[in-house]
């Protein structure tokens, strides 16, 4: 983690991997606010999917972690080469898809992860081709998670446990199952 930390300084000077603000409290900010997801994993999760993987938070930290069958999907190029240099150095396994989520097949995932990607009504649809009726979703958010989760439950069906943030004073993590859309209102 040491290699990546110092890996992620460096490139960040070239790159906008994180926001430059946080460089400084790298290992609370972005290490532990990842690795925090790896008790929440469920014990017979064969696969997970990062999406937006950007640095590698969390899908990276998690591999590293020993989180297995991990794919980051990452559509800027210039980040899947970071990707690609942090996962040689840290000889982490795992599989990087650059492209667009949308361009990614139909498969259903143990775990979908995805963390300051988008509104959680925006990235459920990104998701839902990686959704199968055992997948769980892991969604590190922040102070407006209880907006995101009421907009989102008006197009979707979804168990929901909320756990604090050990990383965050303000940030929750969204561990979503059983995610469904909502079958349309019919009209009797």
């Amino acid at each position: 983690m040491r290699a990546y930390a110092a890996l992620l300084r460096q490139w960040s000077a070239r790159i906008n991997l994180v926001a430059p603000s946080t460089i400084g409290d790298v290992w609370r900010r972005h290490f532990l606010d990842s690795a925090q997801l790896l008790p929440l994993l469920p014990a017979t999760a064969d696969s997970l999917v990062d999406l937006g993987s950007g640095a590698g938070f969390p899908g990276l930290v998690l591999a590293i972690m020993g989180a297995p069958g991990t794919t980051l999907v990452e559509a800027d190029a210039r980040k899947c080469a970071f990707l690609r240099e942090a996962a040689r150095l840290t000889e982490a396994a795992v599989t990087i898809r650059h492209g667009r989520i949308d361009s990614l097949p139909p498969r259903a995932a143990a775990v979908v992860t995805a963390r300051a990607l988008a509104p959680l009504d925006r990235l459920l649809p990104w998701s839902e081709r990686l959704i199968g009726p055992a997948t769980v979703c892991l969604f590190p958010k922040g102070r407006e998670a209880g907006q995101e989760l009421a907009a989102a439950q008006k197009m979707w069906v979804m168990d929901v446990t909320t756990y604090a943030s050990r990383s965050d004073p303000h940030g929750v993590i969204l561990r979503l199952s059983r995610v469904s859309r909502r079958e349309a209102v019919r009209e009797g």
